[in-house]
């Protein structure tokens, strides 16, 4: 497409060239050459200096002026553009009427309709089939239905492209049905759809619901096929997936005979959609080879939206990347920010370092750059720098939305910055976000880490109750105090007002009945879960029963509830089992337990340090060394823990021995100060206990 438009603008310029040095006064091949300037797509940027070249422009000149503003999406200029030609007496035209309706309508301009709707009745041109449909079209992409029904059925003759505005009017309105309806109306009336129709059509097919109707559209596909070209047949394929039918996809696509990118961007797009990662990657890597197409941005976005759902795998991801790199669309926004996505989602590495050198690659940053990132560093738990970046996001005044709220919430949570988080809660309630779900969950949770439950219980009063979020929250947060009977009115609560539940809901509940030692209570919720509520038993409900029996010091029962799961235990719910296992010392089961966390998680250095404490614990120094010694030949050491301190609304964070604070100096001597005055007290409270004991000798 831009060598051809680049061929006609080669073209058009000789032309120009030559009309210049004709000196030919007549406004016809003028014209031509103004029409032949807006084909080639630089409209703009030259038909304003031909007009003004025109020795005598008619009214195709000021008609050909302004359909070349109108192609070019310069909609303020074409309306005042129209108001010059209004005052010359040139507006009246079918021609001119047309650009402007078709400015209207892509601007969304319902009330410049109507004002070119009484202007075309004052001009007689109301009756005007093109107008009539042009004005159709406004009305119908800017959702006035009735209005655009009511042109409709006051028109003397209609023609497809009235038809067919009508029709995408309703399709896009979310009213299908009655979109089918005038569909049938249409060829009954003896008039033949044409791609148009369809594209309408086909791109509001949405859902398995529509599968037999999408069959039914096919089969009229089918039946005018000669007059339809590739356009339906790529719609058809999204279409089909749409519906869940990607057979029927897949055979469209197989059908095509001369396939285009987009024909290959819609079979990749739904293959992603439907999470068939390996058959759209190989699907790629085909079009690639054989499709003699070169990938987009749309490839690229579906590609490696693929990529990011394989977490723990980063080649394919990095492979992708290299590509874009090489084939230049690194830079644009869409490509970048679904990269950013990407890296932030890999858990096995953390990877935040590419996903920043993604996002300062980026030429232009939207919302979801910025808030791809803020996510990114809050669940890899790099709390500090997510609320580094929120700062930055504030100061250059981003939008913050509910995902940015959320992420800078669930930050102050893991930082346990009681102040900055209640600064944020403040903006939050600025901004209109203390209702939505996420946001009021990200509130609940960190009022109730910090142990302020009653301001947890307020944020979560105040919260849209309707989804299950806010309260599985606020259970967590009261199941974390200990509070389990208040979990469980919470639990009956969202019974009564049919709150639907989920799996998270039943993670809570047993919980609480876990630190609460309610061994009975979260038996039998564990036992009931699927056959009264209809929620299947996942991963971490059986380690939530490990945890239960583990700390009553049931280890028989935990172990025997590992040993009944219908699927393989991964590494956290042996490791409950292990953490209770050193609890009550029981040596024996956790030397077994150990040797499956080894093989489900070889890299975790945990299990060793749990497993080199309970070796120390019991006087097991040769097995304790033996632990160090597996550890140093793996590579492993222990994660020095941190502290976190808040001064100012910046937080500091040291760990053991840290020199890399810029005030370590200050620091250092205020330790060395408390020590002594530490051994000050001391060594005085030694001396009051050695008169005391002098004078009772």
């Amino acid at each position: 497409m831009r060598r051809h438009r680049h061929h006609l603008t080669v073209a058009a310029a000789k032309s120009h060239a030559a009309l210049l040095k004709s000196g030919i006064s007549s406004p016809t091949p003028w014209n031509q050459l103004l029409t032949a300037y807006s084909a080639s797509g630089s409209g703009l940027a030259t038909a304003p200096r031909v007009f003004d070249e025109i020795p005598r422009p008619d009214a195709v000149s000021w008609n050909s002026l302004l359909a070349a503003h109108v192609a070019a999406g310069a909609h303020p200029d074409a309306w005042r553009l129209l108001r010059s030609m209004h005052a010359r007496g040139l507006a009246a035209s079918t021609f001119a009427l047309g650009s402007a309706l078709r400015s209207a309508a892509a601007a969304r301009r319902p009330a410049l309709g109507a004002q070119l709707q009484s202007f075309a009745v004052k001009s007689g041109l109301a009756d005007d089939v093109f107008a009539a449909s042009a004005l159709l079209d406004v009305y119908a992409k800017c959702g006035r239905l009735s209005d655009a029904r009511r042109v409709f059925d006051e028109m003397p003759e209609r023609n497809t492209v009235s038809w067919n505005a009508l029709i995408a009017g309703y399709a896009e309105s979310g009213n299908l049905a009655q979109a089918i309806v005038l569909f049938r109306e249409m060829e009954r009336e003896g008039l033949a759809p044409d791609e148009a129709t369809f594209a309408a059509l086909l791109a509001a097919v949405e859902g398995p619901s529509w599968c037999f109707l999408m069959q039914e559209l096919h089969g009229k596909i089918v039946k005018y096929g000669a007059a339809l070209g590739l356009v339906v047949s790529n719609a058809a394929i999204t279409a089909y997936s749409q519906c869940g039918a990607l057979a029927d996809s897949r055979r469209i696509f197989d059908g095509i005979g001369s396939r285009d990118l987009i024909s290959w961007n819609s079979m990749l797009g739904a293959c992603a959609y439907h999470g068939m990662d390996d058959e759209a990657m190989r699907f790629f890597v085909r079009m690639m080879r054989e499709g003699g197409v070169q990938p987009d941005m749309y490839s690229f976005t579906s590609i490696i939206s693929v990529c990011s759902e394989h977490e723990r795998d980063d080649r394919r991801g990095r492979g992708i990347h290299s590509l874009v790199i090489k084939i230049g669309l690194e830079g644009v926004t869409h490509v970048c920010n679904a990269l950013i996505a990407m890296y932030s989602r890999f858990t096995e590495n953390c990877m935040m370092e590419d996903a920043n050198k993604c996002f300062n690659s980026l030429l232009l940053k939207d919302t979801v750059s910025w808030n791809s990132m803020l996510t990114g560093y809050s669940q890899h738990g790099l709390s500090s720098d997510a609320l580094s970046f929120f700062r930055c996001m504030r100061s250059e005044n981003i939008r913050t939305d509910e995902f940015a709220f959320s992420a800078a919430l669930r930050s102050c949570s893991d930082l346990a910055v009681l102040q900055l988080g209640r600064q944020i809660h403040s903006l939050v309630i600025q901004s209109g976000f203390a209702t939505n779900d996420f946001v009021s969950s990200s509130l609940i949770f960190l009022y109730s880490k910090s142990g302020m439950l009653g301001d947890a219980r307020k944020s979560f009063e105040e919260a849209d109750k309707s989804s299950s979020v806010p309260w599985n929250s606020m259970m967590f947060g009261y199941a974390q105090h200990g509070q389990a009977q208040i979990v469980t009115s919470l639990f009956n609560e969202m019974l009564e007002l049919k709150v639907p539940l989920d799996h998270v809901t039943f993670v809570g509940l047993i919980t609480a009945y876990s630190h609460a030692g309610l061994v009975d209570e979260g038996s039998e919720i564990l036992n009931t879960m699927e056959t009264r509520y209809g929620i299947p038993l996942r991963m971490e409900h059986y380690a939530c029963g490990v945890d239960l029996y583990g700390r009553a010091g049931q280890l028989d029962k935990a172990k025997e509830l590992i040993e009944s799961m219908p699927f393989r235990p991964d590494a956290m719910v042996w490791m409950t089992l292990l953490g209770a296992c050193k609890i009550h010392g029981n040596m024996e089961l956790a030397s077994d337990v150990a040797s499956h966390l080894l093989v489900e998680a070889p890299g975790q250095h945990s299990t060793y340090i749990l497993l080199s404490s309970m070796y120390s614990g019991l006087g097991m120094w040769s097995d304790r060394a033996t632990v160090q010694k597996v550890m140093k030949n793996r590579g492993l050491s222990k994660v020095p823990g941190w502290s976190w301190i808040e001064v100012k609304n910046e937080v500091h964070s040291f760990n053991a021995e840290d020199r890399s604070h810029p005030r370590m100096n200050e620091i250092y001597e205020m330790l060395r100060m408390l020590l002594q005055v530490a051994q000050r007290l001391c060594s005085s409270k030694d001396e009051e206990i050695l008169v005391t004991i002098s004078s009772d000798t």
